[in-house]
């Protein structure tokens, strides 16, 4: 057996709790930078100069990416302000398993926003069928490595262990 999983089989719950709000705070961290970014480059493109241009179905795509970038910013924050709240109060449990929902909601409105940015700018630059042949790529690109590929491996053993 692998030390780590050792260690795992050998962890109370206390400890177990605090290790994946540790986990979890981590995927935070790296999921709030990205929202953020996305976020500050749909607040800033109205006042770019090529943005009069754009077609009345461009800016309803502009505003779906927009707001769900906004809600994904929101879900992804939430649980500093959930940590907040139950500061001191031996709550682990519950903060996990509610940041964990809020992770997981924030990023599928984190890929309505990237699909809805990547199909803008096509449509923008090319044309309206490569728009939706390349979001529709980007959408299944991310589904793959989002939802397709951890929901394939989550029971597999880690070959190392095997042996």
């Amino acid at each position: 057996m692998a030390p780590e999983k050792q260690h795992l089989d050998h962890e109370n719950e206390k400890h177990r709790w605090d290790r994946n709000f540790a986990d979890l705070l981590q995927e935070l961290r790296v999921t709030q930078t990205g929202i953020q970014i996305l976020f500050a480059f749909l607040l800033t493109l109205p006042f770019s100069s090529g943005f009069p241009r754009t077609t009345a179905f461009q800016k309803d795509v502009y505003i779906v990416a927009l707001l769900a970038a906004a809600v994904s910013t929101a879900m992804v924050i939430s649980p500093v302000a959930f940590h907040r709240a139950l500061f001191r109060q031996g709550r682990k449990p519950e903060l996990v398993r509610y940041a964990h929902r809020m992770l997981t909601g924030g990023l599928a409105f984190l890929l309505i926003s990237m699909v809805s940015s990547v199909f803008l700018i096509i449509d923008f630059l090319l044309s309206r069928s490569m728009a939706f042949l390349l979001g529709g790529v980007m959408a299944a690109v991310f589904l793959l490595f989002w939802a397709a590929i951890p929901w394939y491996r989550h029971n597999w053993i880690d070959e190392d262990e095997e042996s």
